[in-house]
C-alpha cells in the first residue's frame, strides 16, 4: 500500500456526480458511466464504486422498462448512445437490432456492475451497505423512473 496519500477537494470530485446525474436525468447513460469512473479516477473509495455500479444498474433498470413497454426504437437509440464516440460514427454507424442491443448491454451492465460492487464492497462494506439501502428505498419510491436519478441521500 502507498504510503503517500492524494487529497482531492470535495467539491473537484463532487463535480463529475453532479454531471452523472444530469446525465441520468438525461438519458445519456454513456456520459454517466464515463463521470462515474472519473469520480474513481479522482476520488477512489467504496462510495465511488457503489455510484458507478448504481449508473450500471440504472442501464439494466431503463433497458428493462424500455422492453415492458414495447419501446425498441428507445432500444435502439440507448445502443447508439452507448456505442458512438466520434464523428466517424456518424458515417460508420454501429448497427445492431434492438432485442439483440437490450440482450448485449444488459450483460455488460450487469457484468460491470458486479465487478464494481465488489470492489465497493472491498473498500468499505458498512457504507456499501448503507448505500444500497438508499437506493434500495429510491427504487421503491420511484418504480417506474428511478434510473433517472439518484437518492437524495447521496448529494450529487
Amino acid at each position: 500500500m502507498p504510503t503517500g496519500s492524494v487529497q482531492v477537494s470535495p467539491e473537484k470530485s463532487r463535480e463529475q456526480l453532479k454531471r452523472a446525474k444530469v446525465f441520468l436525468a438525461a438519458g445519456d447513460y454513456r456520459r454517466a458511466v464515463e463521470a462515474c469512473q472519473k469520480e474513481i479516477d479522482e476520488a477512489p473509495s467504496a462510495e465511488s464504486y457503489v455510484y458507478l455500479t448504481y449508473v450500471y444498474h440504472a442501464i439494466d433498470g431503463y433497458l428493462e422498462a424500455l422492453a415492458k413497454a414495447d419501446r425498441w426504437v428507445a432500444v435502439e437509440q440507448l445502443y447508439v448512445n452507448l456505442a458512438a464516440r466520434e464523428t466517424q460514427d456518424l458515417v460508420d454507424p454501429p448497427e445492431v437490432l434492438a432485442r439483440i442491443a437490450k440482450e448485449i448491454i444488459q450483460g455488460a451492465a450487469q457484468r460491470q456492475a458486479d465487478v464494481s460492487a465488489a470492489m465497493a464492497a472491498r473498500l468499505n462494506h458498512v457504507a456499501v451497505e448503507r448505500l444500497w439501502r438508499q437506493q434500495a428505498d429510491w427504487r421503491k419510491a420511484k418504480p417506474d423512473s428511478w434510473w433517472a436519478g439518484v437518492p437524495e441521500e447521496w448529494g450529487w
